[in-house]
C-alpha cells in the first residue's frame, strides 16, 4: 500500500499560539512570568482520528521561544500531509535536524500530537502505549517566589487542595536569607509535607552552601534539591550531595541524553527530571533510558503548561512506570482552561482516563 494512502498517513496539519493568562505571576530564580506563551498544533489521519499536542518554549534551556516553535511547527506542517504518523521518530528526526536544539518544545507539540492521533485511531490510551505500567502519579505543588507570608498561605492553601509534596522555588531576591525565611514560614505552615527545593540553576556554591547550613540549623531535612547550581556545575552538583546528605535533581543541567550520560558519569545526580519539553518524547524516552541504566530516580516535570501537555507528561510517566517523583501542577495556576478532558487530580492524585489517545480536546475550535 501506497504510504500516503494509508489509514494513518497524515491528511493535514494544522498550528496556532496558545496564550494563557496565569492568575498572578509564576516567579523562579530568574524572574517571573505573567503568561503561558504556547503553541497548539494539530494532525488529521485519513481515518478522521485527530492528535493535538502543545508548545510550551522555555528559553532557559535552549533559547527557544514561542516565535521559535511556531516556525518549527509551521515549516513542518507544509511537508506533513502525506507521511504516515506511524513513522513518528522519522518524522521528529527531520524536524530536529532542522531545527537544531532550539526547537525541543515544538517536537514535543509534534510527536504528542502524532501519538496522539496514532492511539486514538488505534483505540487505545497513550498511556498504554508508553508500556501500560499504571495510570495514577502523585503531584506536587509549587509555591513561586516571594515573601514569607505569601508562602505560608501558599503552603496552607496546598494542604486543603489535600497535596502533599510541596515544591518550593528558591533563588530569588534577597539572597539565602530570604529564601531561609520563606522556607521556614512554609514548613511552620505546613510541618509534614515534604519538600522539594527548585533552585532553577540560581544559586552559586557558596549561597548554596549557606542555605543548606540554615536548613540543617533550623531542623529541615527537604526531600530532594532540584538544580540549585548552574547547570555545567557538575562537580558542584556532586559535591552539594556529598556536603548536605540530601538527594540532588537534575533539571536544567539534563536536556538531553548525552547530558544524561555526563551527569550519571560524574555521579552529579541521584534523580533527573525529566521533561518532554526539553527536546521531545524520542529524546525523553532516551534519558529515561540512560538514568535507568545508572541507578538515577526519575521526575516528570515540565514548563508553565496547560492541562493538554500536562496530562501527556502523565500518560509518559505514569505508562512507563517508576518515576518517583511527578511536578504536572501547573494547569493550577492557569487563569482558563481552553481545553476539555485531561487527567482528574484529586487531592495531589492524577488520574488518567482509559478512553483512546491522552483525552484531551479544544472546548473552540483554536485550529
Amino acid at each position: 500500500m501506497d504510504p500516503a494512502s494509508r489509514p494513518t498517513s497524515i491528511r493535514s496539519a494544522r498550528v496556532a499560539p496558545l496564550d494563557i493568562a496565569l492568575r498572578a505571576p509564576f516567579g523562579i530564580s530568574g524572574g517571573a512570568l505573567g503568561a503561558a506563551a504556547n503553541v497548539l498544533f494539530a494532525v488529521e489521519l485519513l481515518d478522521g482520528a485527530v492528535g493535538y499536542g502543545e508548545a510550551a518554549p522555555f528559553p532557559a534551556y535552549n533559547g527557544e521561544t514561542q516565535s521559535a516553535a511556531l516556525g518549527s511547527l509551521e515549516r513542518a506542517a507544509r511537508w506533513l500531509p502525506g507521511r504516515d504518523a506511524a513513522d513518528w521518530r522519522a518524522i521528529a528526526a527531520e524536524v530536529r535536524a532542522a531545527g537544531g536544539p532550539a526547537c525541543g518544545s515544538a517536537l514535543c507539540a509534534l510527536e504528542t500530537a502524532l501519538l496522539d492521533a496514532l492511539t486514538r485511531s488505534a483505540g487505545i490510551p497513550l498511556w498504554r502505549f508508553f508500556g501500560g505500567a499504571g495510570a495514577e502519579l502523585e503531584t506536587d505543588m509549587t509555591i513561586t517566589t516571594g515573601t514569607p507570608g505569601q508562602a505560608a498561605q501558599a503552603a496552607l492553601d496546598i494542604r486543603r487542595r489535600g497535596i502533599r509534596l510541596v515544591k518550593a522555588k528558591i533563588g530569588g531576591p534577597g539572597g539565602p536569607d530570604a529564601d531561609l525565611e520563606r522556607i521556614c514560614a512554609i514548613h511552620e505552615a505546613s510541618p509534614g509535607s515534604p519538600l522539594i527545593l527548585d533552585g532553577n540553576a540560581g544559586l552559586g556554591r557558596a549561597e548554596a552552601s549557606q542555605l543548606a547550613a540554615g536548613l540543617r540549623a533550623r531542623g529541615i531535612s527537604p526531600e530532594l534539591l532540584e538544580q540549585w547550581l548552574p547547570r555545567r556545575d557538575l562537580a558542584g552538583m556532586r559535591a552539594l550531595a556529598g556536603e548536605t546528605g540530601w538527594r540532588v535533581a537534575a533539571d536544567e543541567s539534563v536536556s538531553t541524553a548525552a547530558e544524561a550520560r555526563l551527569v550519571a558519569g560524574a555521579g552529579a545526580a541521584q534523580v533527573i527530571n525529566v521533561k518532554l519539553m526539553k527536546a521531545g518524547i524520542a529524546e525523553a524516552l532516551d534519558i529515561v533510558a540512560v538514568a535507568r541504566q545508572a541507578g538515577i530516580g526519575l521526575m516528570i516535570g515540565g514548563n508553565v503548561e496547560s492541562v493538554l501537555a500536562m496530562t501527556a507528561s502523565a500518560c509518559f510517566a505514569s505508562g512507563l512506570g517508576g518515576f518517583e517523583y511527578a511536578d504536572l501542577d501547573t494547569p493550577l495556576f492557569l487563569a482558563e482552561n481552553p481545553f476539555e478532558g485531561g487527567f482528574a487530580l484529586e487531592g495531589g492524585r492524577v488520574r488518567l482516563a482509559a478512553g483512546a489517545g491522552h483525552g484531551v480536546r479544544p472546548r473552540n475550535l483554536l485550529l
